[in-house]
């Protein structure tokens, strides 16, 4: 690929469902540019045929009998792995085999075990891998990184994200979104149970070693969900954490505290049933505070925002508030031209599949610690 960013890259679109309709397709088609979606997969046809009438190109993008078909295709650079979990490290290592760029949703795999193998086929591809953590390519977030690497002594960070239900931001979000799968081979149905069963198995009792009960499932999978966005941007601001220090897990909120040496950072999560989008990162100092406050991605235009408190430099007994909004530019957006300036320029992605790996560990200390 050249160096100057003239070339369209063509994408590959594995799994249908919901991402795809209010995100990714939008996303890639308001980017004619720099993207074209020539190739869908989906096991359920009407969900292909569906995104089909929805991408804006020059002709609609290909139907895949199957996921072999698209990943070997000539006519795709890139697959978009937007399938469920239990099939990301299947579909990311037949991609990188043929030597596709990858971009994958997190979680990127729900074992240390999968991400392995994605990590391993990454070394032996000429593809690379992107894991779709929208939050880190917000402009106020990197903004922050500049800002929190300026502070004197970091002495106490809080991270919390308390949402309401998805499927609220999505009904207002103003795309056109539908659920589909009455016409999904039974077949297929049984392969996911298994998968399902088998993943959480691996991850759970041979890596965390800890009981497959009903609470550690459905914390194990909300961590890889939404937990995944905030614990990934806490690492990229902040480090990785020394240790978990204590953790209480739990429907519909769980929490935990993070040894961070000379300073300890509070997680606090969950989602109930009020309509609101509560997320923010925030870092302190002895005379000043970094906050990125974000609001649902799934409504585009909602800014994410830099908030910093401090004294005046000249007047130490007067405090100011700065809130900034850099742009309207959605992290979606603003992630997929970063995804594509990094594959034109051949610059590694800072959102890798190594990267991803590390998201595995915590969650592995949560859970250890919650145990």
């Amino acid at each position: 690929m050249t160096s100057e960013m003239t070339q369209i890259l063509r994408v590959g679109i594995l799994g249908c469902g919901e991402v795809a309709q209010v995100v990714h397709i939008p996303t890639l088609t308001n980017l004619p540019d720099l993207f074209t979606v020539s190739y869908l997969y989906d096991i359920s046809p009407a969900a292909m045929k569906h995104c089909q009438s929805r991408v804006l190109a020059d002709g609609p993008p290909r139907l895949a009998k199957d996921m072999d078909e698209l990943v070997s295709s000539p006519e795709v650079d890139i697959v978009f792995i937007l399938s469920s979990d239990e099939y990301h490290a299947e579909f990311a290592v037949k991609a990188l085999q043929q030597d596709k760029h990858v971009f994958v949703e997190k979680p990127m795999a729900l074992s240390n075990r999968d991400a392995d193998l994605i990590i391993q086929a990454e070394r032996k591809s000429q593809g690379r891998v992107c894991v779709g953590y929208m939050r880190r390519h917000a402009a106020a977030f990197v903004d922050a990184l500049r800002e929190v690497g300026g502070l004197s002594e970091i002495v106490y960070a809080r991270v919390r994200d308390i949402i309401g239900p998805n499927s609220t931001f999505v009904g207002q979000s103003g795309m056109h979104s539908i659920k589909f799968g009455d016409d999904i081979s039974e077949e297929d149905r049984l392969d996911l149970e298994r998968r399902s069963t088998e993943i959480v198995a691996q991850a759970l009792e041979n890596e965390v070693q800890v009981p497959v009960t009903k609470e550690n499932i459905n914390m194990w999978r909300m961590l890889g969900t939404l937990g995944s966005h905030d614990l990934s941007a806490m690492r990229e601001i902040l480090g990785m954490p020394r240790k978990v220090l204590g953790a209480k897990i739990g429907s519909p909120f769980w929490s935990a505290l993070f040894d961070y040496g000379k300073f300890a950072v509070t997680y606090e999560s969950g989602i109930d049933q009020i309509a609101r989008f509560d997320a923010h990162i925030e870092v302190y100092s002895n005379t000043k505070s970094v906050r990125v406050v974000y609001d649902t991605p799934f409504v585009k235009g909602l800014p994410v925002t830099l908030v910093i408190r401090e004294n005046l430099e000249d007047d130490p007994g007067a405090y100011q508030e700065r809130t900034i909004r850099r742009t309207y530019e959605d992290p979606y957006t603003l992630q997929a031209k970063t995804l594509y300036s990094d594959i034109i320029n051949d610059v590694p992605h800072k959102t890798s599949a190594a990267d991803a790996r590390l998201d595995l560990e915590i969650y592995r200390q949560i859970l250890a610690a919650a145990n």
